[in-house]
């Protein structure tokens, strides 16, 4: 049986039908910038829950994008129906949706903890000032915003989320619940080592264990109690082989508890 402490803060996985074409088309635009990057498994509810069964994970919060404004209706339907004790669906609307005040309304109405922002796939700047009307009506209504930051593999490296922007969304909304994924900002760790280590920011992890090695611990030690969480961003990497090398990392025993469940449960105002 699974460990039901362990909350996987940073997952995907899509309907069966649309899984079978949008995993290959993904690991296909990761090869065409020169990245050989394949799926853990196929994509699935039921790829993702078998991973999460050989890893030991009990819970993973599932993240939604909204490439498009009129695919919101769709993925909030689709998160209704995934929702359960094992996946927790955070649902996904596009900036340039006009309705994005009630679309914030409605994910907060039906009781979903955040949503999830792509500055590539979405096209926009982390810190522009059109954002800024969004992250305040989502602070407002409490929600998480978990959000792509650094580069992307899939993309050139056009500095759509860095750090400097990060510390400028604080420094705009103090007491923001922005994640950070992949550790601050993807392939920017110096930056975030200058900038944004030792703040109380939210990081996860995800996709930065390859990169970092028993770097990443300095990471995890330098930063605030409370402001790193546990994520894979599977299927893109193994949530088994991110695990064993976290718990090869030598982590003091609450560090380790709070990176791989406390801090999440802080966050998403678990019991």
């Amino acid at each position: 049986m699974p460990d039901k402490g362990i909350i996987d803060f940073h997952t995907h996985a899509f309907p069966d039908a649309l899984a079978a074409r949008a995993i290959p088309a993904l690991e296909h635009e990761a090869a065409e910038v020169g990245s050989d990057v394949k799926a853990f498994h196929d994509g699935t509810i039921r790829g993702l829950i078998g991973s999460m069964d050989e890893a030991g994970i009990g819970t993973s919060v599932l993240c939604s994008i909204a490439t498009r404004p009129e695919q919101f209706d769709s993925i909030l339907s689709w998160s209704r129906e995934i929702a359960s004790e094992r996946i927790i669906p955070f649902p996904s609307f596009h900036p340039d949706d006009k309705d994005f005040k009630d679309r914030i309304r409605r994910i907060s109405e039906e009781g979903f903890k955040g949503v999830k922002f792509h500055p590539y796939y979405q096209d926009f700047y982390l810190a522009e000032d059109r954002m800024m009307p969004v992250y305040e009506e989502l602070m407002r209504e409490g929600l998480i915003i978990v959000m792509h930051t650094g580069y992307d593999i899939a993309f050139e490296r056009i500095r759509r989320c860095d750090p400097p922007q990060v510390l400028e969304v604080y420094r705009r909304f103090p007491g923001i619940k922005l994640l950070t994924t992949h550790l601050g900002a993807w392939e920017q760790w110096d930056e975030v080592r200058d900038m944004l280590l030792g703040k109380p920011i939210y990081m996860e992890i995800s996709f930065s264990v390859e990169f970092l090695g028993q770097g990443l611990r300095e990471f995890i030690e330098g930063h605030p109690d409370g402001y790193v969480l546990f994520g894979t961003d599977s299927p893109w990497t193994g949530q088994k082989e991110t695990l064993e090398t976290v718990m090869g990392l030598g982590l003091k025993t609450e560090k380790l508890e709070g990176l791989l469940r406390g801090n999440a449960v802080k966050l998403l105002g678990m019991s």
